[in-house]
């Protein structure tokens, strides 16, 4: 039975790929200097998990984080990388978060937020009264800048149609973006976190609630940004019937 298991995950895994395959051949890459505003996907998030069935998301994202493990579309691939850092979570989940990009923890362990900002995030999860393995978190770029340091913008480019591709298959009801990097990349804007923070956003119909990096709630941990972030939560969950 356990092979017979093995050998249908391989099936999947092996059509996932030849899918995306399919898909990037016709559409080609994003990897144009300047991103138009909230360029359309091929399909819109809900049309996109209709012609997903939920047992098969794993499969898909399985197989896009192995071509992204081969990624070498910017200099990320050569600075000194140790893995890529695809995400994780419920392929099914109905809320995803979304960072800027993976730090030496995360680096190291290949894995998103596992760090003390990660530690952070889990706290801020575990309030919404749900646990990390029911939801997705995932970041823009892929691999981590040097130093830790800002991803520069054409690093973003580079993974966008990754990060869409995750979307597209995850299709969450809700997306908490995190951090000022995070946010001005996913919404094609300039305005700063303090001034989008609390505000819904929408991305392919998607509504988008950015609020504070961890990261950012570590060095200032105040009680008036704590109320802020709890408040951006709160509407979330809201949202979400929660």
């Amino acid at each position: 039975m356990a092979d017979e298991t093995t050998d249908d995950l391989d099936i999947l895994i092996e059509a996932a790929r030849q899918v995306i395959d399919t898909e990037r051949a016709l559409a080609g890459d994003i990897l144009a200097a300047d991103r138009p505003a909230l360029p359309e996907p091929s399909a819109a998030p809900a049309a996109a998990a209709a012609a997903c069935p939920p047992g098969e998301k794993a499969a898909l994202l399985a197989a896009m984080a192995a071509e992204v493990a081969a990624c070498t579309r910017c200099p990320l691939c050569n600075a000194g990388r140790i893995q890529t850092v695809f995400g994780e979570g419920d392929p099914n989940a109905e809320l995803m978060f979304v960072g800027e990009g993976p730090g030496a923890e995360e680096d190291q362990q290949g894995r998103p937020f596992v760090g003390r900002s990660g530690q952070k995030l889990t706290e801020m999860i575990h309030a919404m009264g749900v646990t990390r393995e029911q939801v997705y978190i995932a970041n823009v770029v892929k691999c981590r800048p040097p130093g830790n340091r800002i991803p520069a913008p054409e690093e973003a480019q580079a993974c966008w149609s990754y990060l869409q591709r995750q979307i597209e298959i995850i299709a969450p009801r809700t997306i908490v973006v995190l951090g000022n990097a995070a946010a001005k990349a996913l919404l094609n804007t300039t305005t700063g976190i303090t001034a989008l923070r609390g505000q819904w956003q929408e991305l392919w119909g998607i509504p988008v609630m950015p609020t504070f990096h961890p990261a950012y709630l570590l060095r200032q941990y105040t009680p008036e940004n704590r109320r802020r972030v709890w408040s951006d939560l709160q509407a979330v969950m809201d949202r979400l019937g929660w």
